[in-house]
């Protein structure tokens, strides 16, 4: 296992609005990056606090990040998530890592 990659005390984001799910206002997403360039972390806003969207939302985000840090590319974690037979995202998560990745791709 790699040994996880410490990010700094002070870093920039980037936030963005993501349409998923039906609901009536979009998830708010967040992420910052290495000195590299690369993605660190996640964090989505969905929801109202206490509501089990919100809560899968942000764990989901948790584990992102870990494996950010752990030097798991955004490319493994889109490749790897449920899609349907389109290769739409089932998850929150799915749409947070397609939207990170055409990102990834436009730097």
């Amino acid at each position: 296992m790699t040994e996880r990659l410490i990010l700094p005390q002070r870093r920039g984001c980037e936030t963005f609005e993501l349409p998923w799910g039906g609901l009536t206002r979009g998830h708010l997403v967040s992420f910052g990056r290495f000195s590299t360039g690369r993605i660190s972390e996640v964090f989505i806003g969905a929801g109202r606090s206490g509501e089990a969207i919100e809560a899968m939302a942000r764990d989901a985000a948790i584990l992102m990040s870990l494996n950010f840090q752990h030097e798991v590319l955004v490319e493994s974690i889109a490749h790897a998530i449920t899609r349907d037979s389109q290769n739409n995202p089932l998850s929150i998560i799915g749409a947070v890592a397609d939207q990170l990745l055409e990102r990834e791709k436009g730097l």
